[in-house]
């Protein structure tokens, strides 16, 4: 359905919203998409973090101690 907009359609579909929203409300709109994205990737960093924290938390040193080897 939407493969044949190209170039021409897309320009007419951003005249449209321009006209319909105003420039002020579209610009304001995409700082708020631009502040979620960056949340989101922190999130995700944040996310990528505390996994590897568990992980070498989990991790074990299993190289034998000298009181084993007596």
């Amino acid at each position: 359905m939407l493969n044949n907009i190209g170039l021409p359609g897309l320009l007419l579909i951003a005249v449209v919203v321009l006209v319909l929203f105003g420039r002020g409300k579209i610009s304001s709109l995409m700082g708020e998409v631009g502040k979620g994205i960056t949340a989101f990737k922190k999130g995700v960093d944040d996310g990528g973090k505390e996994l590897e924290e568990t992980l070498a938390e989990e991790a074990k040193d299993v190289t034998p101690s000298d009181e084993d080897k007596v």
